[in-house]
């Protein structure tokens, strides 16, 4: 039977990485630039935390302040950095957007997995996999009294702070866009560069600190992922195209992050579908509903190819360098 209490949970623990990558990508393409690096940001910022969890873990450390502070501070730089790069060849040096992107992409998926079997060889594991029990331990610490109460604490109060975090960066990114000044700017920067540069708005500056900030959040997305969803297990390719997922997830908003909370744990349920629907020892059903996600991000692109309205439409001037000179 399906046990809907116990799917739920998993749906959104699954949704998060999500979340915290198509909110990245919002806020990113908010300002005209089309980031398909994401996966490979999120790459960076997973094993950038990685990195530092490990060496203290193997320092012999004791702080739960630094269990969570030190792999927390790594995933923001690390990915921060892969903000900057893709900003500097795409903003400064006016590289093509897509190519820069996919290159990131590449980029941040062999940064992951050479860093990642370094330190397997370095921890001298017999299994291809680091295991990060300590650390994970304060990550997917849940909310005090969740065990005893009931089906209320594990559908509400049974995910770690990084999971209410990524609620709270959603509606936070959300206001800012619809609310403030500086949302203004940045949605008149990815509309009309030329428009906003002749109004005194430094498109420069706001395509790099969106693209920036938005790294940094997507980052999350996959410390999140190894420390949270997987308790601290480090593998090869463990992200699979959750982040082209999350970039699909954009566009199913319709750039707004907000919708995006529910939307990403619609996605995470499709993700694990598979797993809860009863098909026997027929394996073809099983990959059948394996497709679920995969077919409702193709039918989500071709529904949102047909919205007239403007309001559901990208950016004006997404993915097109802007040329100061031809204002």
């Amino acid at each position: 039977m399906f046990d809907l209490i116990s799917f739920i949970p998993r749906a959104i623990m699954q949704g998060i990485p999500l979340l915290y990558g198509s909110t990245g990508e919002t806020l990113t393409e908010k300002s005209g630039n089309l980031n398909l690096g994401i996966p490979g940001i999120m790459y960076a910022g997973a094993i950038s935390g990685v990195v530092g969890a490990f060496f203290y873990e193997q320092s012999g450390g004791t702080s739960g302040f630094l269990y969570v502070a030190i792999p927390l501070v790594c995933s923001l730089l690390g990915s921060l950095l892969m903000g900057l790069l893709y900003c500097f060849l795409t903003v400064t040096l006016r590289a093509n957007q897509n190519v820069t992107g996919l290159a990131l992409t590449t980029f941040g998926v062999g940064l992951g997995n050479f860093f990642g079997g370094s330190l397997i060889k370095l921890a001298g594991a017999e299994v291809p996999a680091i295991v990060l029990s300590n650390t994970s331990r304060y990550f997917s610490a849940t909310l005090p009294g969740a065990d005893k109460l009931g089906w209320f604490g594990k559908l509400f109060m049974s995910y770690g702070f990084l999971a209410y975090m990524a609620v709270l960066i959603a509606l936070a990114a959300s206001y800012l866009l619809k609310r403030t000044r500086v949302g203004l700017h940045l949605r008149a920067v990815g509309e009309s560069p030329t428009t906003a540069d002749a109004a005194g708005i430094n498109v420069s500056k706001y395509k790099y600190v969106s693209t920036c900030a938005g790294s940094v959040v997507a980052g999350l997305g996959g410390l999140y992922y190894i420390m949270d969803y997987t308790k601290g297990i480090w593998s090869s390719d463990a992200f699979g195209d959750r982040g082209w997922l999350a970039i699909a997830l954009v566009i199913f908003t319709i750039w707004r992050p907000n919708v995006g909370v529910l939307a990403s744990f619609l996605f995470g349920g499709l993700y694990i579908l598979h797993m809860y629907i009863p098909s026997g020892m027929n394996l073809a059903v099983k990959e059948l509903y394996k497709m679920a996600p995969y077919v409702v991000t193709i039918v989500v692109l071709v529904i949102s190819s047909m919205r007239n309205k403007r309001e559901n439409q990208p950016p004006a001037s997404l993915g097109l360098a802007y040329f100061r000179e031809d204002r």
